[in-house]
């Protein structure tokens, strides 16, 4: 059994800010193996990631890592990292011991509903899997989650269980969307999926991002803990002997013909 804490916090435009957000999060979380923040956890999105990008041993990882170190349990969170050019979009994974074990930069840049992502960041190339708290973790970030090939790919690099990190913004249909896709993603490769969004926060930000609706979904895509719309941080559990048992019964990953 491995205890996640789902941390659905508001994402400031301060990283300062956000880093005690996150070590408060984390200072909740006693008992789990394994936290997740959402997309965007250094600073809110907009023109600033291209001056507040961090490399990965800069304050912003540096700080989490220390959080991890001294709460004994792994991170999983997400920042900008300087570029060529452009930044990245990074989900960092930083295990119980404070070092950094992955860092995977968003492969689908959301260039729809009007945003474009690309001209602020560089896409990655090379999905990722993790092991952190003893469980392979496969690494999707928000936009990547309509794209169920790179579930798939990530399926066959050994991945045990989806972390999905997202800044989804609100619009129409735009939730019902989002739990859609992290259902879906979970049944079809029957796998747990944590998904962790952006709390909604109006106070600093009316750019519209941040839908919440954080969740846990098992293998045969029931929702299992779904945080809503407010900030909270929520542990839950991930029972492995499940994934055998709903793959016993829904055999989809043996059926493959393609």
């Amino acid at each position: 059994m491995t205890r996640i804490a789902l941390c659905q916090i508001p994402v400031s435009p301060d990283p300062s800010a956000n880093l005690k957000r996150a070590r408060e999060a984390l200072a909740s979380a006693e008992g789990a193996d394994l936290a997740i923040f959402p997309e965007a956890t250094l600073t809110r999105y907009g023109r600033r990631i291209t001056t507040l990008a961090e490399p990965l041993d800069g304050p912003f990882v540096s700080g989490l890592a220390e959080s991890a170190r001294e709460h004994g349990l792994a991170v999983i969170a997400g920042v900008f990292e300087p570029g060529e050019d452009r930044v990245h979009n990074t989900a960092v994974a930083i295990d119980a011991r404070g070092e950094v074990k992955a860092a995977y930069r968003k492969i689908h840049l959301f260039d729809s509903f009007g945003a474009k992502e690309s001209d602020l960041v560089a896409p990655g190339a090379e999905p990722a899997v993790v092991e952190l708290a003893g469980v392979r973790v496969g690494l999707i970030t928000c936009y990547d989650v309509r794209f169920p090939e790179l579930a798939r790919a990530l399926v066959d690099r050994g991945a045990e269980l989806f972390a999905v990190i997202a800044a989804w913004g609100s619009g129409p249909l735009k939730e019902d969307h989002w739990v859609t896709l992290v259902r879906a993603r979970a049944l079809e490769n029957t796998m747990w999926t944590a998904a962790v969004g952006q709390a909604p926060n109006p106070a600093e930000s009316s750019d519209g991002f941040g839908v919440g609706r954080s969740m846990l979904v098992d293998p045969l895509g029931v929702v299992r803990s779904d945080l809503g719309t407010g900030p909270g941080v929520r542990i839950v559990e991930v029972d492995r002997e499940w994934t055998a048992t709903a793959r016993a019964m829904l055999p989809c990953l043996e059926h493959r013909v393609l």
